[in-house]
């Protein structure tokens, strides 16, 4: 008898997890609190440990449908007059050295890309879990809708992929306060016919500059340019993506800028601002029948640009372990997931933290050293950690 999981979670987490268990024979059911999707969020990377599973799932040629392929990334400016501090090709090196290119997307098209690869009926909107309950041989949920209404489920085993807010954490480890890091972010996106020329070609842009540091890349098969901009936060300490920023706000952040940033500020009609916190990496993920997924597990700060892939990567592991268990062996199999994953994603939770610090230092002879080591070095080679191949695909997707 095929075992039946429970998805509390929509996102990214959620929408992959049902992917990669329905692929391997398990039942699956999505829970989410809102009503309908929303076009949540801006541009995200989608890297090459992202596209990887997504290719074993044999879904990845899709993306070519809406992301954008990179030429370039980490093409570092100087904030002042735009010269290249260094730039690092993409194209062919990426598939040569892990497997697999690198895209850009818009967090709505990928989520509608999942969406569109899961039959209908198998996401419950308007369903926020309030509580979870276990027998010993199955998991009980509840759920209230807006209208008030109470519904229940049961289950094998609850995924909870519900977000950087989690309402089920507190069933599986003791609650941490998040942790500020000082720092805001603002996001844009611009139509491309209003945008400075050298913002439409493929590649992820980064300008570095005395506090503050402001990324941009096509995305929506270049219809759209997404900004993304790290700046010190103030006051501001709205956690929400949905909270509006003042485009006033974001060009005085950056005035003496080079021209072609107040530009591509400029033409954005609105933007969203909120302030940019983490959690500390979690000692544990599961407990009996319940297990964490991508930022319940594993929220952490947008500097590696890896909140998607790393939900990816937990999704196609959990699966690959949920596939050989039965009823009576699940708690054992999340047990598992959780230590094939819970080392690499905290590693890649700390390594996210303070890369802020070199990105904005002030000029100066520590902004010289730290231009000329971007300029000699190999950022592909010296992210294999990130992008390569990762313990649990030779240790556990290989065998298949």
């Amino acid at each position: 008898m095929s075992l039946q999981v429970a998805i509390v979670g929509a996102g990214l987490g959620g929408l992959s997890a049902a992917l990669f268990l329905r692929a391997r024979g398990i039942d699956v059911s999505v829970y989410e609190q809102g009503g309908a999707f929303q076009d949540v969020g801006a541009g995200i990377v989608i890297a090459p440990n992202m596209v990887r599973p997504l290719q074993r799932l044999g879904i990845a040629s899709g993306l070519e449908d809406f992301a954008v392929r990179l030429d370039y990334a980490w093409e570092f400016r100087n904030w002042r007059d735009g010269r290249v501090i260094a730039q690092t090709a993409m194209r062919e090196a990426c598939v040569r050295l892990y497997g697999a290119p690198c895209y850009v997307a818009h967090r709505a098209d990928i989520r509608m890309f999942f969406r569109r690869h899961l039959p209908e009926g198998l996401i419950h909107f308007d369903r926020r879990c309030t509580a979870v309950r276990e027998d010993g041989e199955r998991a009980e949920l509840e759920f209230t809708s807006a209208d008030g209404n109470r519904h229940r489920a049961w289950a094998d085993a609850v995924i909870a992929a519900d977000g950087i807010r989690s309402a089920l954490r507190e069933k599986v480890t003791v609650e941490d306060p998040p942790r500020f890091s000082g720092l805001c972010a603002y996001r844009c996106l611009v139509p491309a016919e209003r945008a400075p020329e050298m913002a439409l070609r493929p590649s992820q842009t980064l300008w570095l500059g005395p506090g503050h540091h402001f990324v941009h890349y096509p995305i929506s098969s270049n219809r759209m340019v997404n900004v993304v901009v790290i700046a010190p936060a103030g006051e501001w300490r709205s956690e929400s993506w949905t909270a509006d920023g003042e485009i006033d706000d974001l060009l005085r952040e950056f005035a003496g800028w080079d021209p072609r940033v107040g530009q591509l500020i400029a033409s954005a009609t609105q933007t969203k601002r909120w302030a940019a916190f983490d959690r500390a990496p979690l000692d544990r993920w599961t407990a009996g029948r319940i297990t964490l997924l991508g930022d319940a597990a594993h929220a952490m700060l947008p500097f590696l640009a890896q909140g998607a892939a790393q939900c990816v990567e937990d999704a196609e592991i959990l699966a690959a372990v949920l596939g050989e268990a039965g009823p009576a062996s699940v708690e054992a199999a999340l047990q598992r997931y959780e230590a094939l994953r819970r080392p690499r994603a905290n590693e890649v939770l700390i390594g996210s933290r303070g890369r802020e610090i070199q990105n904005h230092l002030p000029d100066g002879p520590e902004q010289e050293a730290r231009d000329a080591r971007l300029a000699g070095g190999d950022p592909l080679k010296q992210i294999a950690w990130l992008y390569g191949e990762t313990e649990a695909e030779r240790t556990v997707l290989r065998r298949g």
